[in-house]
């Protein structure tokens, strides 16, 4: 990978970064009838977190950086409603679920800050 330049020095694209392989990972292991459903829409919403946080960090404007930022809070909720659900149906166990809920829950508290300081 390359270095911590531009967006990639960003915690909050880091964390986002880190939660969406989290992602990607535990969606292997769910039932291949949710690979145009669940899966898919779990995985563009994760990709979505970390694809707004990089295209706000290369507007110059502060007004289309927070836009950008807004909307990667806006993925992450999505994404949120997502894990919840792939719990409920028992596609993702408790102790995984733990642990993508707490990254999940740092990168919502980053990206936070991230936004207000913009």
């Amino acid at each position: 990978m390359r270095n911590n330049k531009g967006y990639r020095k960003l915690i909050a694209w880091q964390k986002s970064n880190l939660l969406t392989h989290l992602i990607y990972d535990e969606t292997t292991n769910f039932p291949k009838d949710e690979i145009f459903g669940l899966i898919s829409q779990m995985r563009r919403a994760a990709l979505s977190v970390c694809a707004n946080i990089a295209e706000g960090y290369s507007r110059s404007s502060l007004k289309d950086r927070k836009h950008f930022y807004q909307m990667a809070v806006a993925s992450l909720t999505e994404l949120e409603f997502f894990i919840d659900f792939a719990y409920e149906r028992k596609f993702i166990n408790s102790q995984d679920y733990e642990r993508i809920l707490d990254i999940h829950t740092e990168t919502a508290r980053i990206l936070s800050g991230l936004l207000k300081s913009t």
